[in-house]
């Protein structure tokens, strides 16, 4: 009955009907989700004919395994973090996909060598690699002691007020230990042991009173715009989007970065199961990651994609010094290690939550 009341809640906020005539794909909302509407959604439907909707959601792996848990599924494809993509897989939550229904590049390579490595899996294809990075507002911080590495996040002395933090242990725990000193390279090795883990909570405590815990994407921006914190984590295309479509004042910190993938995924027994994969092959062909990396700044994962240069939406804004994968953006940055997520994701949180309960 217990399990049954919290798959529940869980649809409940996710209560749309099921259409065999209408494909439903469910992202993060905001900038991104913006983004893969106007690129994938719409023109997919506009050259299909087959009708299609894009609802939002703070993180789109909860209802999928709620939904397919529950035997009441309504969502066709579904915007997944790496780690999510691969658990819900090994969980028989997920639909296998056959990378020979993924064209080829526009230069005929095919698709398993034009994808960059790591980005097809058994259950998902990524439409693009993200980061986790942290931003300030440059008028509220002067230019000649602008924040420009991990360390300076945490600095509380030299930069006085509060700080916004995505809700949750991964990316925050490698933020916390590279802040603290640990090289990009050992972050998993020491986070794979009590004292690393130890030591990532203990740097988070020096700023533990004055955070703002964010949760959905979009959050975080806005707690910049309104000023109730001088620094934020967030992910990069939001405050890309903020500062170049919006007008905002917010500069990127690279330093520290943590990066993954992000794949489109198909719930097991989602109503338009041909469509859905239809959908993904149209959404991951070069063009399809072209155009959403010229809606929100996170880099393709074809290689065919990135031989022509990706100009933003505005038509004048360069995208590749704004995309994790840029070289300068990689000096102090880490993968996002999937593996290491699918293991110790519910540990790890656990101890997130005593910690965030605790005084």
């Amino acid at each position: 009955m217990k399990k049954l009341l919290i798959l529940t809640t869980a649809l409940a906020g996710f209560a749309v009907q099921a259409h065999a005539g209408e494909l439903t794909v469910m992202s993060w909302g905001g900038a991104y989700g913006e983004a893969q509407t106007e690129a994938h959604v719409k023109p997919w439907s506009a050259k299909t004919g087959f009708p299609a909707k894009m609802i939002d959601s703070d993180n789109p792996a909860q209802p999928v395994k709620a939904q397919v848990e529950a035997g009441n599924v309504t969502i066709d494809v579904a915007s997944l973090e790496y780690a999510d993509a691969i658990r819900l897989c090994d969980e028989g939550v997920l639909e296998k996909i056959d990378i020979s229904i993924l064209p080829p590049g526009n230069d005929g390579v095919p698709a398993a060598e034009d994808f960059l490595a790591g980005a097809v899996t058994e259950c998902g294809v990524s439409t693009d690699i993200w980061a986790n990075v942290y931003g300030y507002d440059t008028t509220k911080i002067p230019a000649d002691k602008a924040p420009t590495t991990a360390a300076d996040f945490f600095d509380m002395a030299k930069y006085p007020g509060k700080r916004g933090l995505r809700k949750g242990a991964k990316g925050v725990l490698e933020f916390a230990l590279m802040a603290d000193g640990v090289a990009p390279a050992d972050v998993y090795k020491t986070l794979s042991t009590p004292e690393g883990v130890d030591r990532a909570f203990k740097k988070l405590d020096t700023i533990k009173k004055d955070v703002v815990w964010w949760e959905a994407g979009a959050q975080a921006p806005q707690l910049l715009a309104d000023g109730e914190v001088i620094m934020t984590t967030a992910y990069n295309g939001r405050l890309f989007n903020a500062a170049v479509a919006e007008g905002k004042p917010f500069k990127v910190v690279w330093d520290g970065q943590v990066y993954e993938n992000e794949m489109y995924a198909i719930p097991k027994g989602a109503p338009n199961l041909e469509k859905a994969k239809e959908f993904i092959a149209y959404a991951t062909s070069t063009d399809g990651l072209r155009a959403q990396a010229q809606n929100i700044s996170y880099g393709p994962a074809r290689k065919s994609a990135l031989k022509e240069p990706l100009i933003f939406k505005d038509g004048k804004t360069e995208m590749a010094p704004n995309v994790p994968t840029a070289e300068a953006n990689l000096k102090n940055s880490l993968q996002s290690d999937f593996q290491f997520w699918v293991d110790r994701d519910a540990e790890l949180n656990e101890r997130f939550n005593a910690w965030l309960a605790a005084n």
